[in-house]
């Protein structure tokens, strides 16, 4: 049986405050396996979006709980909280955040060295080479294309072998051509190593390439089935 390594029980979580507080996730129950390619959709304003920064480690809920590894998040301290998605939760965002003056291994391997990873440039060095970007190392993020950045990000995130990789609209700065492109090294990549995906995206072919859907509308989730060849794009059009 497949270990259940994320779970969310009665998440609840308000933005905002007073006249402009939004009620963004509303009591979710949801369980995440091992290994599972899991595509998170909905519409703008949905809560699709936070729900990814809950999983990440990111946003702290109102109340409920958030199981990651068996690891209860919601009682963690924020110190404690951020060596624990260091060192199991790697993050690919739509806009990269790479840091502009560093090269691409400097990107990959200063996090690392902060973690107090040992060999985090031979470490960082192998990451962007299994990316195809071996020959940009000493590369600043200026001189890279988007899906050149965008592939020094996502060495970034599985640099520290992460048990989840999370990825938020990870080809939405990209053209058609180059995100076909990043979301095949992602998934090649998530195969290959056996981790847990999470994907937020608008792009419904994009959601069809997990092996589960997650519809989120109005901070409730609104469906949540496997993903068939023949029946993904319709069922979530």
């Amino acid at each position: 049986m497949t270990k259940t390594i994320i779970q969310l029980k009665k998440a609840d979580l308000t933005l905002g405050s007073a006249a402009a507080s939004v009620h963004v996730l509303k009591g979710i129950d949801l369980a995440i396996a091992q290994g599972e390619a899991v595509g998170i959709v909905g519409p703008s304003g949905s809560g699709k979006s936070t729900l990814l920064m809950v999983l990440a480690g990111l946003e702290r809920l109102d109340s409920g709980e958030i199981h990651i590894l068996d690891k209860a998040l919601h009682d963690l301290g924020e110190d404690a909280l951020a060596d624990f998605r260091g060192r199991n939760i790697g993050i690919v965002f739509q806009s990269f955040h790479l840091i502009a003056n560093m090269t691409a291994l400097e990107n990959v391997a200063v996090p690392l060295e902060l973690a107090n990873v040992k060999n985090a440039f031979d470490i960082a060095r192998k990451e962007l080479t299994a990316v195809g970007l071996g020959e940009r190392l000493s590369h600043y993020p200026g001189q890279l294309s988007g899906g050149e950045q965008q592939r020094v990000a996502i060495a970034r995130a599985l640099a520290p072998s992460p048990a989840v990789l999370i990825a938020d609209e990870p080809t939405g700065n990209l053209d058609t051509e180059t995100g076909r492109q990043i979301a095949d090294l992602l998934f090649a990549k998530q195969a290959e190593r056996g981790t847990t995906l999470l994907l937020v995206t608008h792009d419904n072919a994009l959601a069809a390439r997990c092996t589960r859907q997650i519809r989120v509308r109005s901070g409730e989730i609104a469906a949540d089935s496997a993903v068939t060849s023949s029946s993904a794009t319709a069922a979530f059009a």
